[in-house]
């Protein structure tokens, strides 16, 4: 939690350092997520994903400031991700869905393409607030817990259309994990071991600059 809130506080002097001639842009972005579901712990041998696309879509903001090629973004996202995990040899599935508020804050370095467009790369931290609910899985064999909050990094490339227009691919690392099931028992007397997961994810999206 520590290095969450540290990196808010960071984010928001990077925000309020802005110079007065800061050029700011307010717009909408919206987008898929493609997770990358990685399984850890004990059971894992026995257990199967299938990833599944997922999406998300907030408002932005765009600050370009006075030294060429240098600009950032924050954006406050409802973020959509599920994948599905079955036991091996049987037909026992379950459908794992987070549904969450994502802040991601972006640096980003561009080269103009003329007034048509221009490319750019970025990279930055995201921090993501859960709002999916825990459950009981495999016919109540294993409690799955989600983390009330996530720490994750975005690396990746965009570019920019008419000024207004904006298409990024990027990938999102899970920094730590972000849900565990607790495997029970039979008689649900004694824990058996656990199951942690980290959700990376590619993300396709677009935006609107107003």
């Amino acid at each position: 939690m520590k290095k969450i809130y540290s990196t808010i506080v960071m984010a928001a002097v990077l925000l309020l350092a802005m110079p007065a001639q800061a050029q700011v842009k307010f717009g909408f972005r919206g987008g898929a997520n493609l997770v990358n579901m990685k399984l850890s712990g004990d059971f894992t041998n026995n257990l199967a994903k299938d990833n599944r696309a997922g999406f998300y879509i907030g408002p932005t903001v765009k600050f370009t400031v006075p030294i060429v090629g240098l600009s950032m973004d924050a954006s406050a996202l409802y973020d959509q991700r599920s994948t599905e995990v079955t036991v091996e040899g049987t037909n026992t599935t379950e459908s794992m869905i987070t549904r969450q508020l994502a802040i991601p804050v972006n640096v980003r370095y561009g080269w103009g393409l003329g007034s048509v467009a221009d490319v750019f790369l970025f990279a930055g931290p995201q921090v993501a607030f859960n709002f999916a609910k825990d459950k009981s899985i495999f016919k109540s064999a294993a409690d799955w817990k989600w983390n009330t909050s996530n720490f994750s990094i975005n690396i990746g490339l965009g570019c920019t259309i008419l000024s207004h227009v904006e298409l990024k691919a990027n990938y999102n690392i899970a920094c730590g994990k972000t849900g565990e099931a607790t495997v029970w028992n039979a008689t649900k007397t004694a824990a058996l071991g656990t199951v942690k997961s980290k959700y990376n994810s590619w993300q396709l999206g677009m935006a609107y600059y107003f």
